[in-house]
Formats: structure tokens, C-alpha cells, sequence
């Protein structure tokens, strides 16, 4: 990962397709105050040496940033 401060563009749809799934079906949307609605129109990116993917709520349409953090060092996706 880099260790700067500035955006850099990652491929979200390079991830197995069972995954881009659960990611994008594990969310929370600040406006609807809802857990789990999903999210349409992923980008992922990383900045300060953290993961994030920014969508729109698949509700509301509101944008929402999911942080990836990996739980187990073994499971470090596509990195």
C-alpha cells in the first residue's frame, strides 16, 4: 500500500465476483440510517493506507464509503 496522503484508484471489479457481493451488500447509509440496503456504482480507492470503496446507497442513492479491513492477514484480497 502507499504511504501518501493522495487518492489512488483501485479496481474494484478485479475482486472475485463473490466478494465485490459481499462488499457491496455489507454497508450503512448515514441517510437512511439503514444497515445492509447495499450499493450500486462502486469505486474503490486507497488513501492514507487504508482501502475504502465510495457507491450510492441502493435505497436512497446517497453516497456512502465502505472501509475494507481485513481481519485475518491471510485474507488480504487482491493486495
Amino acid at each position: 500500500m502507499s504511504d501518501t496522503s493522495e487518492r489512488i484508484a483501485r479496481d474494484f471489479f478485479s475482486r472475485d465476483p463473490e466478494e465485490q457481493q459481499d462488499l457491496l451488500q455489507n454497508t450503512w447509509c448515514n441517510k437512511c440510517q439503514e444497515v445492509d440496503l447495499g450499493m450500486v456504482n462502486p469505486v474503490e480507492y486507497e488513501f492514507m493506507e487504508r482501502i475504502f470503496i465510495d457507491g450510492e446507497c441502493a435505497k436512497c442513492g446517497e453516497v456512502t464509503t465502505t472501509e475494507i479491513v481485513y481481519e485475518d492477514e491471510n485474507d488480504l484480497g487482491n493486495e
